[in-house]
């Protein structure tokens, strides 16, 4: 005879019970699991806020500065303003920017973070392209008209500039639009620019002769008319209007 063996009801209930307490216990380690992730994500996110924005650790512990020849370090560092101890994440570095700008002779500047807890200054310093004579001062003028600096004396390499005292922006500019169109051999027969006004510019050469420049306007005509012009014998010449430029004894 063959002896088959049925399963009590009261162990299929059982079975069915342990089943289920498994199912529910895989259910809730689950569900902590997720929360057990989530929570360890905010705790990283927390931290690592309260670590750049907030934490000394990588706090502003010095100021780094290239580029500077006219000015010095300690004086782009003293204009720069860095809140020494301050979060590097949370320093202001347009506000820093503004500030060094205003330096007359920073052409521009490039102010970044540098981690851990630097901040990082490039500066590009103005080109003195003349030296103008204000009044007896001698100051340094860029290729847009801006005076940024001062000279004790003349360089020999630049041009001077003479302009009467109280003479505006405008004019500067126009002169620094003459000089830069000056090729380097005539620049250095310059002895210096007169500038009266912006259509009353004139070059008075270091060997006596004067040259009528009028305005900016048209300088590199002007420059190249002048260069052929000064083969000729004469005292004054005109390149005012450079299609008719004279030259006189």
């Amino acid at each position: 005879m063959i002896d088959v063996r049925t399963e009590e009801p009261d162990d299929v209930t059982e079975a069915s019970r342990r089943r289920f307490a498994r199912r529910q216990r895989a259910a809730r380690w689950l569900a902590w699991r997720r929360v057990l992730a989530l929570g360890i994500v905010l705790a990283l996110v927390i931290g690592t806020v309260w670590l750049f924005f907030f934490s000394s650790t990588l706090a502003v512990k010095g100021v780094e500065v290239h580029g500077t020849r006219v000015l010095s370090d300690s004086e782009v560092v003293a204009a720069a303003g860095v809140p020494t101890g301050e979060a590097l994440a949370r320093v202001d570095v347009d506000a820093i920017t503004d500030r060094i700008e205003a330096l007359p002779p920073v052409r521009s500047v490039d102010v970044s973070r540098q981690w851990p807890d630097q901040v990082l200054i490039r500066v590009q310093e103005r080109t003195a392209v003349a030296v103008v004579d204000v009044d007896g001062s001698l100051r340094g003028m860029d290729g847009s008209g801006v005076v940024f600096r001062d000279f004790a004396r003349r360089p020999a390499r630049l041009p001077l500039v003479k302009v009467p005292g109280g003479t505006g922006d405008e004019a500067l500019a126009e002169a620094a639009a003459v000089v830069g169109a000056l090729p380097l051999r005539l620049a250095r027969r310059v002895e210096y620019v007169d500038v009266r006004s912006v259509d009353a510019i004139s070059l008075h050469l270091r060997d006596g002769r004067l040259v009528k420049w009028g305005s900016a306007g048209r300088s590199d005509d002007k420059a190249e008319v002048l260069d052929a012009l000064l083969q000729r014998p004469g005292r004054t010449y005109d390149v005012s209007v450079p299609g008719q430029p004279t030259a006189k004894r």
